[in-house]
């Protein structure tokens, strides 16, 4: 074989292995694309305790992965006996399918969910909507029964008394405020 027929040959083999390299970027490419899209129609199912906040904004929208074709969102409920987890997971599913993908819905337990995953958005959301929202990041969380400074929601007074240790929703505590005296529900800290 000549040298001119082993560099042609070689140039060949080259483009033939920057074809397969091409390919293979554009799948990881379109299955970004796939993934960024199926994420962000997953992330807008709003919570049906509390409509005015997402999925994404409560942090219980874990992630969106694909596994083949099909993808899987993951979900944490806000407690394991959190009554509206199955319309959550129903209602994600059915966003995803409705907007074409192929996909199935997954309980994840372990991490159990935390109010730290609340994202500053959701807790703006429960606040201009009447709920205080849990303290973020607290590292000495309390216990059940035990007494917890509250901030109004309404007019930001201190001056605040548990009704209830479970509001409209066993996630929440009942209050009122003693400056105005409007009741409002406290987002407990899990």
């Amino acid at each position: 074989m000549s040298a001119a027929n082993a560099n042609a040959e070689t140039v060949v083999n080259t483009d033939g292995l920057n074809s397969r390299a091409n390919r293979h970027q554009q799948a990881n490419v379109e299955a970004h694309e796939l993934l960024a899209e199926a994420r962000s129609v997953a992330a807008a199912v709003a919570d049906p305790e509390l409509p005015f906040v997402t999925v994404e904004d409560l942090g219980i929208l874990r992630s969106v992965r694909l596994e083949g074709s099909q993808v899987v969102a993951e979900v944490s409920p806000t407690y394991s006996g959190c009554p509206a987890v199955a319309v959550i997971e129903q209602s994600i599913l059915n966003a995803l399918l409705d907007a074409g993908f192929d996909a199935r819905v997954q309980r994840v337990m372990s991490p159990a969910w935390t109010t730290d995953w609340i994202t500053d958005a959701g807790r703006q959301k429960l606040l201009q909507n009447g709920i205080a929202p849990p303290a973020a990041h607290n590292p000495a969380k309390p216990t059940l029964f035990e007494k917890t400074s509250v901030s109004c929601p309404h007019c930001g007074g201190s001056a605040t008394s548990r009704v209830s240790e479970f509001g409209s929703t066993p996630c929440k505590a009942q209050y009122r405020c003693d400056d105005c005296q409007e009741p409002f529900d406290y987002f407990k800290c899990l």
